[in-house]
């Protein structure tokens, strides 16, 4: 600020005001900055209040920013979609497509009983309680799918792409078919597999979920979540947006949208280490048993194979990999996890680094011993998100921490 009036004004008003709100020049910076600012000027009050109209609103950063902007833009064509809402967790994006889908007491909710830990949280503590009602089913099973998508006034059907923990895979085109036809919508959770390998809205779906955190951002350096849709949804998730902030920073959203660009490199990476990994520990002879769909062995192997995208090299089948270690008891597991050097026993995945989890202690801490063992989730069991580093110093690790 140069003019004559601002040289005549009092130091402290020149502390707060100099150097701000220069000119916009005629330029477009390559790549998005970080638009840090909680308010958007407008040259006239015209334009201000047109401004609360527009879409994209740039007037309050609870209603728009630009940089999140620009992720939701980006995420939307990944997907397929005609919108994404940019959520500041996954969590909160799971919640954010329950609301835009309008469930209401007397509602159904028809989930797949293979779900992450908090997802069943949120449906049973939050949803549940406002008189939704919640039933659990396996996903894999179409006549008790159907049963209990009939059996209610079923608002959604909720399944993962490939489930949490034991990467069981969703058969999307069917499942789409069967909520349609009962007046239903289908909700998918696609974190495990990224657009690059998978896009839930091409295969049927009306809703796709992602924890940002995971493939998309990438580093582990970031919380995030995102819901992508079509364009019939982009007035209720830009209301529940609104309404309950549960909006991502500037900061949060350009280090989701920098990882994007090299997500296609880092997840091939990462896929030719998953399915070396698979194929080792299923010949280890510490290891009872291998879940990864790039394995024959696996019961959905061939359901993968003509529902993931083959385009990468090696990238067919997904990052993960769960495995159980033969006649291991909880002390067992955790020996071979303090024994890790190279892998990291963390609770997350989706990272460059290479994630080791247990799920009893983690994603699945709150459900009850007897329901984790209904489902197949038992004390030996682990999960892996193969990381991009070099896949012998992997095995090795792994080898020395078996040992």
């Amino acid at each position: 600020m140069t003019t004559t009036a601002t040289r005549r004004r009092h130091p402290a008003t020149l502390a707060v005001h100099a150097g701000e709100r220069a000119p916009r020049g005629r330029f477009t910076p390559v790549s998005t900055p970080i638009y840090h600012a909680a308010t958007f000027l407008y040259d006239t009050t015209a334009e201000l209040d047109g401004a609360f109209e527009a879409d994209p609103s740039f007037v309050y950063a609870r209603h728009g920013n630009p940089t999140v902007h620009a992720l939701e833009d980006a995420l939307a064509v990944l997907e397929g979609g005609a919108v994404a809402c940019a959520c500041a967790s996954g969590m909160a994006a799971l919640h954010a497509a329950l609301l835009a889908s309008e469930v209401a007491p007397g509602d159904r909710i028809v989930a797949g009983r293979d779900l992450y830990g908090a997802t069943a949280g949120l449906l049973n503590t939050v949803f549940a309680p406002q008189g939704i009602d919640v039933v659990y089913v396996d996903a894999g099973d179409p006549g008790a799918v159907e049963r209990a998508v009939a059996g209610g006034r079923t608002r959604l059907l909720l399944v993962e792409t490939l489930s949490n923990p034991l990467l069981r895979v969703a058969d999307l085109p069917a499942l789409a078919d069967l909520a349609h036809r009962h007046g239903a919508r289908l909700l998918v959770d696609g974190t495990f597999t990224p657009p690059v390998l998978l896009r839930p809205l091409e295969h049927g779906a009306d809703l796709v979920v992602h924890s940002t955190t995971k493939y998309l951002s990438g580093h582990g350096d970031v919380l995030g979540g995102a819901v992508i849709g079509g364009a019939a949804y982009a007035g209720p998730l830009q209301s529940v947006s609104r309404l309950t902030g549960g909006v991502p920073g500037p900061n949060e959203a350009w280090l989701t949208l920098r990882g994007l660009k090299t997500l296609p490199l880092r997840y091939e990476r990462q896929c030719q280490n998953a399915l070396a990994i698979a194929r080792w520990l299923a010949e280890h002879s510490a290891i009872e048993r291998v879940h990864y769909p790039g394995l024959r062995t696996h019961p959905h192997h061939d359901l993968a194979a003509g529902l993931f995208d083959a385009s990468g090299a090696g990238a067919q089948f997904g990052a993960m990999v769960a495995f159980t270690i033969r006649d291991a008891d909880r002390a067992r597991v955790c020996r071979f996890l303090d024994r890790l050097e190279l892998c990291l026993p963390a609770t997350s995945l989706g990272d460059v680094y290479t994630l080791v989890a247990y799920p009893a202690m983690a994603s699945h801490r709150e459900v009850a011993p007897a329901q984790r063992a209904r489902l197949g989730i038992g004390d030996d069991l682990l999960r892996l998100s193969a990381g991009i580093e070099q896949i012998d110093d992997i095995l090795a690790d792994l080898e020395q921490a078996l040992a």
